[in-house]
């Protein structure tokens, strides 16, 4: 009986521990949509419907950019520095920055990032305004885009 009551006892203190780091664990931060699209004009470089990926930890939020432009050449990974530019609803901007792309073969498609970020909870973000949204750095030319559709199915709204 005793080892039965043993037992017991340590699921009970299991369970309760278990609970207890379920409680107090951080909550995980949610930005919905998870993706969207919108179409862009890069000028001579070309434009067309780019996709949105976006993910939020905490404060700290990316975002992954899949453009319709294409690169003449091939371009080795980490060679796009990249400023994506968000329109806050309300006013302001939130600017997301990195140097990070996987290597692109001639005639693919331009993938940037994950671009990091700055957000707070209930930031409503869309890269549609007056203004480049989009700039890349690619072996010293720089290509403006300018977002020319909001994005769809809405602004990315972060928790």
């Amino acid at each position: 009986m005793r080892s039965r009551s043993t037992l017991g006892t340590v699921a009970v203190l299991t369970g309760g521990l278990a609970a207890a780091a379920l409680a107090f664990a951080p909550t995980a931060a949610a930005v919905s949509p998870g993706s969207a699209t919108a179409t862009y004009d890069c000028g001579s470089w070309g434009g067309g419907t780019a996709t949105l990926a976006a993910t939020q930890s905490g404060t700290a939020a990316t975002i992954t950019v899949t453009s319709a432009v294409t690169t003449p050449i091939a371009v080795g990974a980490d060679q796009i520095n990249a400023t994506l530019t968000m329109a806050k609803a309300g006013g302001g901007t939130r600017v997301f920055t990195g140097k990070k792309n996987p290597a692109l073969g001639a005639g693919k498609s331009v993938v940037i990032g994950p671009l990091s970020g700055t957000v707070a909870s209930g930031d409503s973000l869309n890269s549609y305004f007056a203004g480049v949204a989009l700039k890349m750095v690619i072996f010293g030319v720089t290509v403006n885009c300018d977002a020319v559709t909001s994005q769809s199915p809405g602004p990315f709204v972060f928790s």
